[in-house]
């Protein structure tokens, strides 16, 4: 049962948000992960990998005016240095990313909000981080503390808009959760990560 409402809650989720954009008829229009809501709202549903760049560069040249990034159902990433460019693309295109009430964004999907020119998490929304584990196996604390490995995240952060402080503090935080045993946050305190950038949460 559980399995089953996991499938159905991003569909259930989808529809209620092309309901507010109040249209008559709901036709669904993906680029890989991403799903099309109307005019001006797409949503990530799913994991991201190297293709995701390529679908969100198809959708932007289908919907120029998309203004916001809903997230549903994010698991993460398969292709972390895919994953970081498409980030770079989200702030590029100046999108707001938005996470409603019972939404869950987890491990990758996380640098991809943080990607947002404004971001707003409603209550009821869910976090989750974790140490990143390359394809060779390794992870975070295989390697060196000012190592390439961890400075692209740090600088990644930086770019997002958080301080150094800010950025490295993040970055530790996440990595101290086992790769395998992610660390949850509520909204309130993902809120309390992004305000030193700017960001406003509901």
């Amino acid at each position: 049962m559980r399995w089953l409402l996991r499938l159905l809650v991003p569909f259930l989720c989808v529809l209620s948000l092309a309901a507010q954009a109040q249209v008559a008829t709901v036709r669904v229009e993906a680029y890989g992960p991403f799903v099309v809501l109307d005019s001006r709202r797409a949503a990530l549903i799913g994991s991201t990998d190297e293709r995701s760049p390529a679908a969100f560069r198809a959708m932007l040249r289908r919907h120029p005016s998309l203004e916001q990034l809903v997230f549903v159902e994010c698991p993460g990433t398969h292709d972390d240095v895919s994953n970081l460019a498409l980030g770079r693309m989200i702030r590029a295109a100046r999108l707001e990313t938005y996470v409603p009430p019972g939404a869950s964004v987890r491990s990758g999907a996380v640098e991809l909000f943080l990607a947002g020119i404004r971001r707003r998490i409603d209550d009821g929304a869910m976090f989750a981080v974790h140490a990143w584990r390359d394809e060779r196996g390794y992870e975070a604390g295989d390697f060196a503390a000012d190592s390439p490995q961890h400075r692209k995240y740090v600088a990644y952060y930086a770019e997002m808009g958080m301080s150094r402080r800010n950025a490295e503090a993040f970055y530790a935080m996440t990595n101290a959760a086992p790769h395998l045993s992610a660390r949850w946050l509520t909204a309130a305190e993902m809120r309390a990560w992004i305000q030193p950038a700017g960001t406003r949460g509901r």
